[in-house]
């Protein structure tokens, strides 16, 4: 089974970015870009990023994972400290972050490293999802095989009765990582495939470095 793609042509033409308008800082450019993403309304899940890690078997891995805070210090998001990714993070918490925003012919790729948040922090969090999120988080070994979709409802149905009208605690294998960038790449898409990449790197003064890269 084969299917040629060399044909697929697209002309990115909407926007550009230069050296002179972007913001000193990268987080304040990430936070620019995420509100004119979120403005368009042609992305579901703007805060939907990939990451990738390098696992216990040697091979990178790279997963989509939504993104739930960021701040100057960095990105957050949540999962299970035992899943495949946690695993892999605890082993080596050098991280790459991904953003796609094809309505906007955009892309933003952070490099950093990951760290466990703060306890009270993931427990904030925790608390404020929905009740079958947070029986979703307890019920599910993330990474682990199970024998089929029914033993999953079974126990998720089984903790839906054990819960009923009680306070649902975090489990401690369930909570947040942030990762703290010390590079930030803003790619936009230009014609004749002469995109626009600028890089920030984090000095040792803690100042950003601004480059441009050859597309």
């Amino acid at each position: 089974m084969q299917k040629d793609l060399s044909n697929y042509r697209k002309s990115y033409e909407k926007s550009e970015l230069t050296e002179e308008n972007v913001k000193e800082n990268p987080l304040e450019q990430f936070q620019k870009w995420f509100h004119e993403v979120e403005a368009s309304d042609g992305v579901d899940e703007p805060n939907a990023m990939t990451v990738s890690t390098i696992g216990l078997d040697g091979f990178p891995k790279s997963r989509v994972v939504l993104m739930k805070k960021f701040t100057f210090e960095g990105f957050i998001f949540y999962t299970n400290y035992q899943s495949e990714k946690g695993k892999a993070i605890a082993a080596n918490p050098a991280v790459c972050l991904s953003f796609f925003w094809p309505n906007m012919e955009r892309q933003v790729i952070v490099k950093g490293t990951a760290e466990k948040i703060a306890e009270n922090l993931s427990d904030g969090y925790f608390e404020s999802r929905p009740t079958g999120s947070q029986l979703g988080a307890i019920v599910s070994d993330q990474s682990e095989v199970v024998p089929s979709r029914e033993y999953l409802e079974k126990e998720l149905n089984n903790l839906e009765k054990k819960y009923e009208g009680k306070e649902i605690q975090r489990p401690d294998y369930w909570g947040g990582y942030l990762v703290r960038p010390i590079s930030i790449e803003f790619w936009q898409g230009r014609p004749n495939r002469l995109h626009d990449r600028i890089r920030y790197t984090l000095q040792e003064d803690f100042d950003w470095k601004i480059e441009r890269l050859a597309p």
